[in-house]
């Protein structure tokens, strides 16, 4: 056994060291989030450093980031090389901003979730108290009131309501 095969996993002990499904790697591999080479006998074989890049994967996933920023943030190291701390540092900071508005949303979803979502309805006793004349239809459809805004424009709309 030469010293790359040692370095490299099968997809069984990558699964294994990672945490994550055989059938997940496979669909990572197909999104082009990680790679493997093939054997003479056709099977895949994953680079060690593979173990970083999966956990990078699933904490970003954790954090609600969606595969395709994390493939582009992926795409954009040098020569695909799996993330370092700096890198986490960098990528981290720059889904800071996505992160806060998600929290945001989450709290008034949390908030106000026995109340009116400024869907239109009018259907409800408080939506004439919260949304009068369906105000928040000029805003466009759906549920007006839980999509993300701006810090300043959710506290002038908070200001409006009382």
């Amino acid at each position: 056994m030469t010293q790359s095969t040692r370095s490299e996993l099968t997809v069984g002990q990558l699964s294994r060291r990672s945490g994550v499904a055989v059938s997940a790697l496979h669909f990572y591999e197909a999104k082009g989030l990680i790679r493997s080479r093939r054997t003479a006998g056709n099977q895949r074989r994953f680079s060690r450093d593979t173990l970083r890049r999966v956990a990078f994967i699933r904490v970003s996933q954790r954090v609600g980031i969606p595969l395709a920023e994390i493939r582009e943030a992926l795409a954009r190291l040098p020569e695909e090389r799996t993330p370092t701390v700096e890198d986490w540092a960098a990528l981290s900071e720059a889904w800071r901003r996505k992160l806060d508005e998600r929290i945001a949303q989450l709290q008034r979803l949390r908030d106000d979730l026995t109340g009116c979502i400024g869907c239109g309805c009018l259907s409800l006793s408080v939506c004439t108290l919260a949304n009068p004349a369906d105000r928040l239809a000029e805003e466009g459809p759906g549920p007006r009131r839980l999509l993300v805004r701006s810090g300043e424009e959710a506290e002038e709309r908070e200001t409006a309501d009382r």
